[in-house]
């Protein structure tokens, strides 16, 4: 308060007058700040900008000559406030700025029941993401206890891939939540830019929401709302659940399916009843886990997507799913089966508990690494990876490629060959996994027909890093990327190759770079 006093008291920001309080509040507080002086005072009541910067900031701005607006455009300039902090404060409000010790910066999602800002803490600096209710139900007082109740629950569960609930409770009436802010993309956002995620990526990244998903079930915490937009991936790679049982705040009973007794989202409630089982909540999860499954390695949703509640409650989206064998024959049988058994309609015929379900995907993982599977479906399929026989003969491949018809072609070049492939398309989890031993191939493979100067930056942290320096590696460049070949740094182990691709020159290449066998 004293510091408020202060800065009333300093005729600097009126020009040598100062008014009483009740001018300044009929003036400033209760009305659209017209002026720099009005907003000016506004920002520093509430302490949106040092006191410092925002003399600073007016002084040089032009101070008393300039309209709120143009004085407001300034601090933004200045990065002193935000668009969204300007826009509240033209329109006179003072409210909405801070939950708990969260000063807000601006909004960066919405969803049905509550809006998501970007923040940070007031006291560290830290940056945070702040769930905030929606008014519709920060007016029934059920729907905000329900919102605190499972915050509080949420504040328990402390895992690597769930995203952490700091601080829980109320601002000028309105319930929030302040959480873990994670710099990335959820899982549905990924899927509509990338498409399909190869599989070795897709089920490492379900693993570990698994990994998490088990924590919460031992500690008596289901989510209720598993869906690819409450499963984030951060810009490391990891995955986190979020939203852990807030979806009873909003979907607590249906005209169609009639009043549950725990909340959960309409899609779980259908899939319970259909199946003959009430209140079915940890294997539910597990079929839902299932579907975000689906949508990573087939690049589309295995139920019928709507907002319309009685479409997403009518049985048939279960029962008229496209076997995800089907829709991607090239699939491993393993990595089908796993998911149509995570799917299943039938309950008792699913994985009973996420541990289950968390060691197929570890066995799933231990495969895929060491090439034992078989494509999933079709009489013109073949093996995904060559034969014992050949590979034994050959040797195995790691390729890095981003295109989903380039792998195919490569897969079926390097397979004719007699190679076992592995397949990636992010270089930096290839390079992750040769600096691991024993060595996952016997030679690396970075196409940069798709991932440009990324695959080069990847192939040439081959040569600078030590314990990557006898790593055999060959960049695939094309002539229409003359720019790649230029930045590339080869030696004896690393090596270019053009594309398309020839069996004379890989082999020349190979002979060069392998070492040679005693």
């Amino acid at each position: 308060m004293g510091e408020t006093v202060a800065k009333w008291a300093n005729p600097w920001f009126h020009g040598g007058w100062c008014p009483s309080r009740s001018a300044v509040s009929a003036a400033v507080l209760f009305m659209k700040p017209s002026t720099a002086d009005n907003l000016l005072h506004l920002a520093g009541e509430l302490e949106l900008v040092p006191s410092a910067a925002l003399n600073e900031a007016f002084s040089e701005a032009g101070g008393h000559a300039l309209d709120a607006a143009a004085f407001g455009q300034a601090l933004v300039r200045r990065e002193l406030v935000t668009g969204f902090q300007l826009e509240r404060l033209l329109r006179g409000e003072r409210g909405g700025y801070y939950f708990g010790r969260a000063k807000i910066l601006y909004q960066i999602g919405a969803g049905s029941f509550a809006r998501v800002y970007r923040a940070i803490h007031r006291d560290t600096g830290a940056v945070l993401a702040v769930k905030v209710l929606r008014n519709r139900f920060s007016n029934d007082p059920d729907k905000c206890r329900a919102f605190q109740h499972e915050g509080e629950m949420g504040r328990l569960l402390r895992h690597p891939n769930i995203v952490a609930i700091e601080d829980v409770g109320q601002e000028n009436g309105a319930s929030y939540l302040t959480m873990e802010f994670v710099e990335g993309q959820t899982l549905r956002e990924l899927v509509k830019i990338r498409g399909a995620v190869d599989a070795p990526r897709a089920i490492d990244l379900i693993h570990q929401a698994v990994c998490g998903l088990e924590y919460a079930h031992r500690r008596g915490v289901t989510h209720r709302d598993i869906k690819a937009s409450n499963v984030i991936i951060s810009s490391t790679g990891r995955a986190k659940l979020v939203d852990f049982g807030l979806a009873g705040v909003d979907e607590s009973g249906d005209k169609v399916l009639g009043r549950v007794e725990k909340p959960r989202t309409i899609d779980y409630v259908a899939l319970e009843k259909m199946a003959g089982v009430r209140d079915d909540s940890v294997r539910s999860d597990i079929y839902f886990l299932g579907t975000v499954a689906y949508l990573a390695l087939a690049g589309v949703a295995a139920l019928t997507e709507s907002r319309d509640r009685s479409v997403r409650g009518d049985p048939r989206r279960f029962t008229q799913a496209m076997p995800l064998g089907q829709r991607c024959p090239n699939l491993p049988r393993e990595v089908v089966d796993v998911v149509a058994r995570m799917m299943h309609v039938d309950p008792l015929e699913r994985y009973q508990t996420a541990s289950d379900v968390k060691l197929a995907l570890e066995t799933l993982i231990a495969r895929l690494g060491s090439g034992e599977t078989t494509v999933a479906a079709g009489p013109a399929a073949v093996a995904a990876r060559p034969t014992a026989t050949t590979t034994t003969a050959k040797g195995c491949v790691m390729l890095v490629e981003s295109g989903e018809k380039p792998q195919q072609a490569l897969r079926e070049f390097f397979s004719k060959l007699g190679y076992r492939v592995l397949i990636t398309e992010n270089p930096q989890r290839a390079i992750a996994r040769f600096s691991s031993t024993p060595l996952p191939a016997d030679f690396l493979v970075i196409s940069s027909r798709e991932l440009g100067l990324t695959a080069v930056e990847a192939f040439n942290a081959l040569s600078k890093e030590s314990y990557l320096a006898d790593v055999p590696a060959i960049l695939l460049t094309s002539p229409k990327q003359p720019q790649v070949s230029a930045a590339a740094k080869v030696d004896a182990r690393r090596k270019l190759l053009p594309l398309p691709l020839q069996a004379a020159e890989l082999s020349k290449v190979l002979g060069e770079i392998l070492p040679r066998k005693a």
